[in-house]
């Protein structure tokens, strides 16, 4: 079981920054000057958090990838799965939500986000199937009015 000092430790490293993807990733670069593996970690992560809650889906990848790239730990799990939701890359983030899981089996977060996949996917489902229906029809339609026009 994962102590509750780790949870808020990580609650904490991605909570909003305090500047805009603009301004972090100048923070980051001045991270990179000497700065402490820690502290460039520090920054890292919130520009990643800053770009994957972006409006801009350009943003969102590019937070996705700097995560990708900079962290293979437990702290990027929940804020990847967070980025490959809004990218609506649902299965991937189902993925990192069960990694998440496996963390903290009642992770809140974690599970909100899971049950908004499981939402998102339900929908997109009936989207399609009511697409195809609508499809199937429009076409016998056709086909029906096409026969009768001959009669």
């Amino acid at each position: 079981m994962v102590g509750t000092s780790f949870l808020g430790a990580l609650l904490t490293s991605l909570s909003p920054p305090a500047c805009c993807p603009e301004g972090c990733e100048r923070v980051v670069a001045d991270a990179t000057k000497g700065a402490s593996d820690e502290g460039k970690n520090e920054s890292i992560m919130r520009l990643s958090w800053a770009l994957i809650h972006s409006k801009q889906p350009e943003d969102v990848q590019r937070g996705i990838t700097m995560l990708e790239v900079h962290y293979s730990n437990e702290k990027s799990f929940y804020l990847l799965a967070v980025g490959y939701y809004r990218s609506g890359e649902y299965s991937k983030s189902r993925e990192l939500t069960g990694q998440c899981f496996e963390i903290a089996p009642d992770w809140r977060q974690a599970l909100s986000l899971k049950k908004a996949i499981d939402d998102r996917i339900t929908k997109d489902g009936v989207i399609g199937i009511g697409v195809t229906v609508t499809t199937i029809g429009l076409i016998a339609g056709g086909i029906v009015a096409s026969l009768v026009r001959r009669n």
